[in-house]
């Protein structure tokens, strides 16, 4: 079935700047809505529930799961993390353009489920730079940052399925890099048609 709104899904390893990007693309974007992922994981920092994450406990997570709510889930970092099929397919059946921040697995789901949804990955410049992000950010001990490290790898490795890949070096390049995908896709004949159907229809094209 196709949607009327654009689904963006962007994936990364922990650290390599996503949730930055993703955040700074939301100010500066006001036709875009995040999608917000429900994950077994505690709040970090600041974050609220409702806000960068709905915060459940694994068992109501797994009833979530049995009742079919989500269209991807996966476990990352040894926690759960989910997308609720009805939020996503309600937005961009309205029009509304979404993107999702989510690891490389729920993201090459959600291709399989919305071929019209567009990959990102965003990669960190250097190993060392990864970890140099990781330890900056104080928030997880030497055996997590050791796990994300190794995870990392298995992760990059997944990059050749994405439809663009982002290079994180410099902020503010990277973020020029996000917004000229998600105009570009806007601009594609296939979303064109999808958006601008009366316009089409009045030119007598099909």
């Amino acid at each position: 079935m196709e949607y009327p709104g654009n689904l963006f899904v962007v994936a990364a390893p922990s650290g390599a700047g996503k949730s930055s990007l993703v955040k700074a693309l939301l100010e500066l974007d006001s036709h875009l809505a995040v999608s917000i992922s429900h994950t077994t994981r505690a709040p970090r920092g600041q974050e609220q529930n409702g806000r960068e994450y709905w915060f459940v406990s694994e068992a109501e997570f797994r009833q979530m799961v049995d009742r079919g709510e989500f269209f991807e889930w996966a476990e990352v970092h040894g926690n759960l993390y989910g997308t609720s099929r009805a939020a996503i397919e309600a937005r961009i059946a309205a029009g509304d353009d979404v993107v999702l921040e989510i690891d490389w697995q729920g993201a090459l789901q959600i291709k399989q489920l919305f071929p019209h949804a567009v990959l990102i990955f965003i990669l960190p410049p250097s190993w060392d730079e990864l970890l140099q992000r990781l330890k900056r950010r104080g928030e997880d001990g030497e055996d997590v940052i050791d796990r994300r490290m190794a995870n990392a790898r298995v992760e990059v490795a997944q990059a050749r399925h994405f439809d663009f890949v982002i290079i994180n070096a410099l902020f503010e390049t990277a973020l020029f890099d996000l917004k000229a995908i998600v105009h570009a896709q806007r601009l594609k004949y296939a979303a064109q048609r999808r958006t601008k159907k009366a316009v089409f229809e009045a030119l007598g094209i099909e």
